[in-house]
């Protein structure tokens, strides 16, 4: 499809970003699917087409990437930060809940490490209280829901494709919606469609320029056409971990909460036990790195990135976000390993544990 591009009169936004838009919404059960050039300004342009700007909060997760909350400081939106579920690192209705204040106008919720958040108390919540329900379902592609798979749950959702995840086209996201007004607005603060370069039918709103352009969208396309063949590959690796990883003793298998019906990883994460500190977990990182092996923390919580610090609040406590956060360690996970560089990367990151004086790792 890249070739397709090369002779196409189209370099920006054409028939394959429309091809991938419709792609995209059919596999969902979405009505409307829009491409755009990042998943940050995604969100910057959903909070835009919402009406939701300066004088509003947006609750997010700490725990996780930065790019969606990064959006709502674009758009001038305040950050809520609520503490996620020990065992699945989501957000839950009741923690939500705790950090609504009279400023909230809508939830950012993710789907962490490709576990599903508990989507139907949280679209309670949202209807309650009268909030958009932002998914965020990039970590979570191919998982399932009661039924459902992620990103059919919020009024809209965001799914990014870049790396490392299953979908990776250089840059580029993509925002699902039901909601014709809402993803008519999205369209025309985007771009122009091609059938409006030519005339002035939309031209008295100014435009942000985000569309995805034909390159990025002609690899998007290549591999969601194949997605299940993406997935299963990735379920062969997932596979390959939890064989080396539960033949250390106490091992469990990873959580997934009772309404999940499947989960797709987004990384390979290692949660250390509480006798390793942020300092041991970040010694472990070393070695590894000196062994050849690309890891890493898994994040730092944006609650305690100097960008999010708000002097008019009291400081946040996350504890969960905090003792998660301390202690998770991603290994690497892409399509190309095999058993044999699994059980390296395992069995290194066991030897490494032990080097930083702290035992054996615990991985749950």
């Amino acid at each position: 499809m890249v070739a397709a591009v090369m002779g196409s009169p189209y370099i920006t936004a054409g028939p394959l970003t429309e091809r991938l838009e419709a792609a995209v919404a059919e596999r969902l059960g979405r009505r409307h699917a829009l491409c755009l050039s990042s998943s940050t300004l995604a969100l910057w342009l959903i909070l835009r087409a919402a009406g939701i700007g300066p004088g509003s909060d947006v609750v997010a997760p700490s725990y996780g990437w930065r790019q969606l909350a990064d959006g709502a400081v674009f758009a001038g939106v305040g950050v809520v930060f609520a503490d996620v579920d020990y065992w699945s690192g989501c957000l839950t209705a009741e923690k939500i809940a705790a950090r609504l204040t009279p400023q909230t106008r809508a939830l950012v919720v993710a789907n962490a490490n490709g576990h599903p958040a508990p989507w139907a108390e949280l679209r309670e919540l949202a209807s309650v209280h009268g909030l958009l329900l932002i998914e965020d379902s990039t970590e979570a592609v191919g998982s399932v829901y009661q039924g459902r798979a992620v990103g059919s749950f919020g009024d809209c959702a965001i799914f990014d494709f870049t790396q490392p995840g299953a979908i990776a086209c250089g840059a580029g996201a993509v925002i699902v919606t039901d909601d014709i007004d809402l993803a008519s607005r999205l369209r025309l603060l985007r771009d122009r469609r091609l059938s409006d370069r030519g005339s002035v039918v939309a031209g008295g709103l100014p435009v942000a320029g985000l569309a995805m352009g034909e390159l990025n969208a002609g690899l998007g396309l290549a591999q969601w056409t194949r997605l299940d063949e993406v997935l299963s590959q990735r379920k062969t690796i997932e596979a390959h971990y939890l064989d080396v990883i539960q033949s250390f003793e106490g091992i469990k298998p990873p959580y997934a909460a009772p309404d999940v019906d499947e989960v797709h990883w987004f990384l390979s994460l290692v949660h250390l036990g509480t006798r390793f500190s942020r300092s041991s977990r970040d010694d472990i990182v070393d070695d590894l790195a000196t062994a050849g092996v690309e890891a890493a923390a898994y994040c730092l919580p944006l609650h305690r990135q100097a960008r999010y610090f708000d002097k008019q609040r009291p400081r946040q406590d996350l504890w969960v976000t905090d003792k998660l956060a301390d202690r998770a360690l991603a290994l690497p996970f892409h399509s190309r390993l095999d058993a044999e560089e699994v059980s390296f990367i395992v069995q290194t990151a066991k030897d490494a544990s032990i080097n930083v004086g702290a035992g054996s790792a615990i991985y749950l």
